[in-house]
């Protein structure tokens, strides 16, 4: 019998492992950066649990720019915390 082996990410704010698919991936990609809804998106990407806790741990250790390897500035993050906050109450 094969078992799958199931894919693990590190979250930026609480930095815990899970699972890829409990996680949110956020990408990076030509100075634009925004959640991936399908895991799937050109550029470089980072993964958040799905809550304001790890999400402002992220935004306090900047480990968002620091992932993404680019400059994120305050408008965006500011987006970027309003698409996640949306997320959050759709998949509840």
């Amino acid at each position: 019998m094969k078992t799958n082996k199931v894919p693990m990410r590190r979250c930026a704010g609480c930095m815990t492992s899970k699972p890829k698919k409990d996680l949110i991936r956020i990408a990076a990609y030509e100075g634009r950066v925004s959640i991936d809804r399908t895991g799937k998106a050109k550029g470089r990407g980072i993964y958040l649990c799905p809550d304001k806790e790890c999400m402002e741990k992220a935004r306090k250790k900047k480990s968002l720019s620091r992932g993404l390897k680019t400059d994120i500035s305050n408008e965006q993050m500011e987006q970027l915390f309003e698409e996640l906050a949306e997320y959050e109450k759709e998949n509840r």
